[in-house]
């Protein structure tokens, strides 16, 4: 099928930074002595733990089940014993518990039961069964979103990777083509459609090849330009659909899905595997070594950097995911989880260290924005509390994409404000 252009669009920017690793192989890092496996790797309730102290797991065993509607099984990464069930400060300064288990190295494997068939519903009863949430960064249980209210029409693969430095996905898209295929083929069997859509960045040419031989997958060369992937922007430039204000994919009849979303769904139906793996890219200027890795989740992220060779002696600063929207960690005290894919040390040349100074009023923000908001006022009304005008001007709309702090000669921390001023919306509207 030959490949497709996407509409203009129009807003955004193209962001400057170097795919250090897009030709370096994924690799399989050695499983950790210790996994420290979180039971909030999902947007909605935490799982609730099924394992106590001093039990034994295998590789694959549920350890914690899901609570509730919005919620995902947690599965053990490692064969070994239970060490401990109890609350961590990570590194991003969240509280959550968190099930240590000690690897014993047998490398045991415990499976789930083989499909009797493969019908829709049995497809999505499996992806829930396997933990499988949204791998793109959000988090959302899989599950819900293959099980749409109103009909679909569209399947929309998001193979962008607009982020600077993160390449998991791209290699992903090029080694494992086929398994991604037919991963993508069966979200589309549970959702009931059949037109599939992929939209790759146009600097990834040996992925777009890759999946330009299938028939059945309309293949689109999405101009460099971030934020591509987001879903709203994504679904315009492939389908002219646009999500309206407060709408989701699901009112313009689509879902977008990511590559090791689909990825992990092959694994779950084909291999019988839940999700207990991530693929991370480990980059920057301040690791010695640079690499696309497999991890086990729960691996400790410092084993990650001494497997990469080490930080470098100018690395000023750690962040988990890319650098747009990842956060800045404060300790070491972090551990991998399910919608984890880059971690990346920075040196003082990658990255901003300045203070903030006064907004200068020059409206940069307000013309990068993909959503069309002014970040200036939100985060104006945010410092000063008041969360109700900020909602007021969109702050509910930002996907906090970054841009709008990236682009800010002044060094704002507008991402930031923000995001605190969703937070505080939605408490005010939960009564809190």
């Amino acid at each position: 099928m030959s490949v497709k252009n996407p509409k203009f669009f129009p807003y955004g920017s193209k962001i400057h930074g170097t795919k250090l690793t897009k030709h370096s192989p994924t690799e399989t890092i050695p499983e950790p002595k210790r996994v420290y496996i979180s039971l909030s790797q999902h947007i909605g309730a935490p799982a609730i733990p099924v394992v106590n102290t001093g039990d034994r797991v295998k590789k694959g065993t549920l350890i914690a089940t899901a609570s509730g509607a919005v919620s995902a099984n947690v599965y053990s990464s490692v064969s070994g014993v239970v060490a401990d069930v109890c609350e961590i400060v990570n590194g991003l300064n969240q509280k959550q518990k968190h099930i240590v288990i000690d690897n014993d190295f047998t490398g045991e494997e415990e499976f789930l039961p083989a499909l009797s068939d493969f019908e829709p519903q049995t497809l999505v009863e499996r992806i829930c069964l396997a933990g499988i949430v949204g791998l793109g960064g959000a988090g959302f249980p899989t599950a819900i979103k293959l099980s749409p209210k109103t009909p679909l029409d569209t399947l929309i693969i998001n193979g962008a990777e607009c982020e600077p430095y993160l390449t998991c996905d791209s290699r992903l898209m090029v080694e494992r083509t086929d398994d991604v295929y037919k991963g993508i083929k069966y979200v589309a069997k549970a959702l009931g459609v059949e037109k599939i859509i992929i939209g790759i960045e146009r600097n990834k040419p040996s992925a777009i090849r890759a999946f330009s031989v299938y028939d059945d997958i309309e293949v689109f060369s999405l101009k460099k330009q971030y934020p591509m992937g987001s879903e709203k922007h994504l679904i315009y430039v492939t389908t002219g659909r646009k999500v309206p204000t407060g709408k989701m994919p699901f009112d313009v009849n689509c879902c977008v899905q990511n590559i090791k979303t689909v990825l992990a769904a092959f694994d779950a139906i084909e291999n019988n595997r839940p999700l207990i793996n991530a693929y991370i890219t480990v980059s920057g200027h301040g690791v010695k070594e640079p690499k696309n890795l497999c991890v086990p989740l729960g691996t400790p992220i410092s084993e990650l950097i001494e497997y990469c060779g080490g930080k470098t002696d100018d690395a000023v600063k750690v962040i988990a995911g890319g650098p747009m929207m990842g956060k800045a960690l404060v300790s070491f005290d972090h551990y991998v989880r399910k919608t984890d894919s880059g971690l990346l040390c920075l040196k003082e040349t990658e990255t901003s260290t300045d203070a903030p100074s006064n907004c200068i009023n020059c409206g940069l923000c307000a013309r990068k924005c993909p959503m069309r908001l002014m970040p200036m006022y939100i985060e104006s009304y945010a410092q000063s509390g008041n969360f109700k005008e900020a909602e007021r001007y969109g702050a509910m709309n930002c996907i906090e994409c970054g841009l709008c702090a990236y682009n800010c000669p002044a060094k704002r921390a507008l991402v930031q404000s923000i995001t605190l001023a969703k937070s505080k919306i939605k408490e005010m509207k939960n009564g809190k």
